[in-house]
C-alpha cells in the first residue's frame, strides 16, 4: 500500500493491466486505487493528494466510456493467476445491502427492503481457498430495484432471467469463467440458502461447476421418504462433532455437538414456477443438526445439497468446512462498509457509485487478504503482502532502529506490526489480528514508508554480512 516504488506495489499488480481504451485512464486507476487504499476510510477529498487528483478522480467515475466490469477485470485475472496454485478453490457467493438513504439526492438509486433503505445491491463472488484464505473477487453485480415491485404471483411465473434470483446464475458463471482457465483446479461454488434455486442448480451441473448449497425448501425427492427433510432424517449418521461457537448478541459463546447425517439423493423439479418441468437432479445431502443444545438456545441446524459425493466421516467435515468458508464475504462486506465506509460515498449517479465500489471491492478484498494470509501460512516472508521499503520501515518503527535487518521476518510477525500501529495491544488472549486493527496500522505505514525512503542510506538494498536475521 505504498505509493511508488522500485518494486511493484499491490495497486499495479491488481490493476496495472487494465485496458479501459486510453493509457492515462488505466495509468488514473492504478493510481486512484493507490491513493484510496491507503486511506480506505477518508472521504475522495481527504484521500487524494490535490484537488488536481480529485478532479481527476471526478472525471474518471463519470467517464460513460468506462464500465465497473472493465475496472474489475484486472483484478479477476489477477485473481485467476493465484487460484491456480490450488487443488480446489471455493467461489463463495452473497449478497448485501448498501444503504445510501442519508444521500436522497443521487440518481438511480432505489428501495433495498419492504421495512425501508435506499440505495444499491451487491451480489459478490470471492474465491477462497480451503483454508479459508480469499484470493480474489471473480465477480460483482450491482443493481437498484425499482420502486413499483410486481407482485409476488407474477414473480413466481417468470423466467429466472428475469429474476433477481439470477445473481446465482451469475456467481456461477464467473466461477466457471476462472475453471474454464484451470484445468487442473476443481471450483465448487458456496452459498447460503437463499440460493435454492432449482435453475441454479441445474445451470451448476450444465456448467461443470460443483455446488454446495445450504437447503431452503423441503423439496420432493425419489427416494422412498418422498421429501428432502425427512430423506436426511433417515440418512445414516456419518460423522460426529465438536464446533465452537463465537458469542453472539445475547448468546454466550459455546461449544455445539453435531450429529452428521449423509445420503445421495435426487431431487424433483418444482411443481410450479419457472422450474417446473425441468429434468431431476442428483445430488448428495448433508444435515448437521445439534444435540443436546442449552435451554432457550436454538439449535444449530445445516441442511446441505452438494453436488460432491458424501460417504465417508473425513468427506461430511470437509463439507461442513467448505460451508463455513462463507464467514469469509461477511467478512468482506464488513470491511466494505465499515473499513472502507462505502456507505458515505457521496456522488452523484448510480453509474459512477458503481465504478467507486468497483475499486473498494478490491481494497476491502486485500484488507481482508493480509488478515487471513497470516493465519494460513504464517512463516513465509512478509514480502508476500510488503514491498522492501514498506517492512523496513515497518522493522525499524517497532524496533526503533535506524537500520532493519537483511532478512525480511515471518509474514505472521510482520502483521502483528502493522496491527500493532493499529491499536492491537496482542496479549495472549487477544488471538490474531482482525481486519478493523489492521487497516488503521495499514494507514500508519503509508507515511512511515515515505519517510523512511527519504531518509534511508544509498546502500540500503546491498547484502550486508553484519545484520542479523529476524526472528
Amino acid at each position: 500500500m505504498s505509493k511508488t516504488s522500485d518494486t511493484q506495489d499491490w495497486a499495479v499488480a491488481e490493476f496495472g493491466a487494465a485496458d479501459l481504451g486510453d493509457a492515462r485512464r488505466d495509468a488514473r486507476l492504478v493510481e486512484l486505487a493507490r491513493q484510496l487504499g491507503e486511506r480506505p476510510e477518508a472521504s475522495l477529498p481527504q484521500a487524494l493528494e490535490d484537488a488536481a487528483a480529485l478532479k481527476g478522480a471526478y472525471r474518471f467515475f463519470d467517464n460513460a466510456d468506462i464500465a465497473h466490469e472493465k475496472i474489475l477485470a484486472p483484478h479477476v485475472a489477477s485473481s485467476i493467476e493465484r487460484m491456480r496454485a490450488q487443488k480446489l478453490v471455493l467461489a463463495v457467493q452473497d449478497t448485501t445491502f448498501i444503504d445510501y438513504s442519508s444521500h436522497p439526492q443521487t440518481e438511480g438509486l432505489g428501495p433495498l427492503h419492504a421495512k425501508g433503505g435506499w440505495g444499491m445491491i451487491c451480489h459478490g463472488t470471492l474465491a477462497f481457498t480451503p483454508q479459508h484464505l480469499p484470493l480474489g473477487v471473480l465477480g460483482l453485480r450491482l443493481w437498484t430495484r425499482e420502486v413499483d415491485k410486481p407482485k409476488r404471483d407474477s414473480r413466481r411465473a417468470r423466467p429466472i432471467e428475469n429474476k433477481e434470483s439470477h445473481k446465482w446464475i451469475d456467481g456461477l458463471n464467473a466461477a466457471a469463467h476462472a475453471a474454464a482457465q484451470l484445468p487442473g483446479t476443481r471450483v465448487v461454488s458456496v452459498a447460503d440458502r437463499e440460493s435454492d434455486v432449482y435453475e441454479y442448480l441445474l445451470r451448476a451441473h450444465a456448467l461443470g461447476i460443483d455446488v454446495l448449497t445450504r437447503a431452503s425448501w423441503n423439496r420432493n425427492v425419489e427416494e422412498p421418504e418422498g421429501h428432502l427433510f425427512a430423506a436426511l432424517a433417515e440418512a445414516p449418521v456419518i460423522a460426529r462433532k465438536q464446533l465452537r461457537l463465537p458469542a453472539r448478541q445475547g448468546q454466550a459463546a459455546r461449544t455445539a455437538k453435531l450429529k452428521i447425517h449423509a445420503c445421495a439423493l435426487t431431487l424433483q423439479s418444482p411443481l410450479n414456477g419457472s422450474g417446473r418441468g425441468l429434468a431431476p437432479m442428483p445430488l448428495w445431502g448433508v444435515w448437521a443438526r445439534e444435540i443436546n443444545p442449552p435451554a432457550g438456545v436454538e439449535p444449530l441446524d445445516w441442511k446441505l445439497l452438494t453436488s460432491v459425493p458424501v460417504t465417508t466421516n473425513e468427506e461430511a467435515l470437509e463439507r461442513l468446512d467448505w460451508y463455513a468458508a462463507r464467514w469469509g464475504i461477511e467478512v468482506w462486506h464488513r470491511v466494505l462498509k465499515s473499513g472502507c465506509r462505502i456507505e458515505k460515498r457521496q456522488l452523484e449517479s448510480f453509474e459512477r457509485l458503481c465504478k467507486l465500489f468497483t475499486v473498494y471491492a478490491v481494497i476491502a478484498w486485500r484488507i481482508l487478504y493480509a488478515t487471513m494470509l497470516a493465519r494460513v501460512v504464517p512463516d513465509i516472508a512478509c514480502t508476500a503482502l510488503l514491498n522492501e521499503d514498506e517492512w523496513r520501515a515497518l522493522y525499524c518503527r517497532i524496533h526503533h532502529s535506524p537500520t532493519p535487518p537483511a532478512t525480511a521476518p515471518p509474514l505472521r510477525q510482520a502483521v502483528r506490526w502493522i496491527a500493532k500501529l493499529g491499536g492491537f495491544i496482542g496479549r495472549v488472549s487477544d488471538g490474531e489480528p482482525g481486519t478493523q486493527s489492521l487497516w488503521k496500522g495499514f494507514q500508519e505505514l503509508i507515511p512511515l514508508t515515505e519517510m523512511y525512503r527519504i531518509m534511508k542510506p544509498r546502500n540500503i538494498n546491498s547484502k550486508s554480512s553484519t545484520r542479523k536475521k529476524c526472528g
